[in-house]
């Protein structure tokens, strides 16, 4: 039964969609069979890993019409890893969804279908916290959140939290927080130090290991529609979550690897 994992923030920007397309990359890379499930309008997870929205099936599809997910994911161009794609259509799905019974789990009805044919789920959440995203929550095991290394850093951030605590209590007494990730990190700027300290003081050991440091390669990549692993496999970015990847398989007791391998050096490659 594969892990479902939701990639949420109530603030945008902060890296949700970059997340879950380089770390799903990087999952399939290893030879974890991934899927990610767009449920931003956006749609930004299914640009970025190289499909147009306008003309596709989507997950609108599968939470209004029950469509089953089977016949509306798509393979990417990287090993293991597969897409539901979104659609600017999923911000009228909402409204829909209201008057239909059991409109909190949709989603996990949903992926009920699916669950058992991936190693992990990871679902791209968008910035509002609607209807969508608590479906997203009341699927999920667990909740990645992004924390980039800038002003403002925490800002929204006990606006989530309630909103885990709430669907913890009246939707999925299971849900976890999978770790906080520190995003967009800049070794120049002492205002990045500053963040870093301030989130692992106020959350500890909820905080991963990991830093993605700011870079280049991957605003690159995703303009290729392919995950960072893909379009440089020597790069900060790469090394980064390919070490979020082995971190999150560790904590999950799934690695392939030895215990010494937890990350590895930027130095070395991979």
């Amino acid at each position: 039964m594969g892990k479902i994992i939701a990639i949420a923030n109530q603030k945008g920007g902060v890296g949700k969609t970059t997340t879950a397309i380089n770390l799903g990359g990087c999952l399939g890379v290893l030879e974890y069979k991934t899927l990610i499930i767009d449920a931003d309008p956006q749609a930004n997870s299914t640009s970025g890993t190289g499909f147009d929205p306008k003309n596709m099936d989507n997950i609108y599809d599968c939470l209004v019409n029950k469509v089953n997910p089977t016949d509306v994911i798509v393979e990417t161009s990287c090993p293991n890893l597969h897409l539901l794609p979104s659609h600017i259509d999923l911000v009228g799905a909402e409204l829909e969804m209201i008057n239909l019974p059991n409109r909190e789990f949709l989603l996990k009805e949903a992926l009920e279908k699916i669950r058992d044919d991936y190693d992990f789920i990871l679902i791209d959440c968008s910035p509002s916290l609607g209807l969508i995203t608590v479906n997203a929550l009341s699927a999920a095991d667990s909740v990645l959140v992004p924390v980039q290394c800038e002003y403002f850093a925490l800002e929204g951030l006990s606006k989530l939290l309630n909103t885990i605590k709430i669907v913890q209590g009246r939707l999925n007494p299971d849900l976890e927080i999978e770790g906080m990730l520190l995003t967009m990190y800049d070794t120049r700027l002492r205002l990045a130090n500053q963040v870093v300290d301030e989130v692992k003081t106020h959350f500890q050991d909820l905080v991963f290991d990991t830093i993605i440091h700011r870079n280049t390669t991957i605003t690159e990549a995703s303009s290729h529609g392919i995950p960072v692993v893909l379009h440089d496999a020597s790069s900060k970015g790469t090394v980064n979550y390919l070490n979020l990847a082995r971190e999150i398989l560790q904590k999950n007791n799934l690695t392939k690897m030895g215990n010494s391998e937890k990350t590895i050096d930027i130095d070395n490659g991979f």
